[in-house]
């Protein structure tokens, strides 16, 4: 049996969004040493917001638009990635990621405890 809300839903859609930032800095971490590689990002709350309108509108899911970074230093060797920078993108997506679990885990708690209450 499959319990989905609204509220699951759009969770789901936030843990893919804070799992594709994930993977989009280690894809950036490494090309650190590749000549001309150029550091892609994503508006994480643009994304999320049209997720949400996805979601309520029982669309299907949109490919995540990624974007250039642009503004950072250059190597003369064309590269633009940051390691500092992007280790801070990973703490961030980790701490949105697991903040998703929580919120995920507390919505199927309360789905539970509603379940359990109409079975007594």
């Amino acid at each position: 049996m499959q319990i989905e809300t609204m509220m699951s839903d759009q969770l789901a859609r936030y843990l893919d969004l804070a799992n594709g930032q994930v993977k989009l800095t280690a894809e950036n971490m490494a090309n650190i040493d590749t000549p001309g590689f150029r550091a892609m990002g994503m508006d994480f709350e643009a994304e999320m917001r049209s997720a949400m309108f996805e979601v309520e509108e029982g669309l299907p899911d949109q490919k995540v638009r990624l974007r250039p970074e642009e503004n950072l230093i250059t190597r003369p060797d064309g590269n633009n990635v940051s390691m500092d920078r992007e280790s801070l993108n990973l703490a961030e997506a980790q701490l949105k990621f697991k903040t998703g679990v929580a919120l995920l885990k507390g919505e199927y708690q309360a789905e539970m405890n509603a379940i359990h209450v109409d079975g007594k």
